[in-house]
């Protein structure tokens, strides 16, 4: 796969963000545009790009033990190219490199859920809103 690259979301990111955020979702963009708003911390965003063209975003929050992924969104017509998958083990090895885990959470019915539990993430806790995920981080390499 060609490299994937990470980078600061930008203010002007916020449109691209927003609709990946309401197609991922099916919401209707007036009626979610507040509280779209609120939800997206510009200073935790990050903007992946592939050959230069922006295919997706996340945002991350540091916790004491762990890094937990809020949000990510891969664009629709380069969904199923193995870019969340490469997105993730940037974030489990970045986890990995301060001994922490990463933490998320999904929607019981998100298929993504397969990819996390492939890539070692195991059910922490259930609720009405969704299935919680941890993957302990990386032992170091000798």
């Amino acid at each position: 796969m060609k490299r994937v690259s990470l980078r600061p979301a930008r203010p002007h990111d916020f449109e691209f963000c927003q609709r990946l955020y309401f197609e991922g979702l099916n919401l209707l963009p007036p009626r979610h545009s507040e509280r779209f708003a609120r939800q997206w911390a510009f200073a935790a965003v990050r903007v992946a790009t592939l050959a230069g063209s922006k295919v997706a975003w996340l945002q991350t929050a540091p916790t004491d033990d762990a890094l937990d992924l809020g949000q990510i969104y891969v664009d629709r017509p380069v969904q199923r190219q193995g870019i969340g998958r490469f997105i993730l083990g940037m974030l489990i090895e970045e986890a990995s490199r301060d001994n922490k885990a990463v933490t998320l959470g999904v929607a019981r019915i998100n298929p993504a859920r397969r990819l996390y539990e492939r890539l070692g993430f195991d059910v922490t806790y259930e609720d009405q809103d969704g299935v919680y995920m941890r993957r302990e981080p990386d032992l170091p390499r000798k």
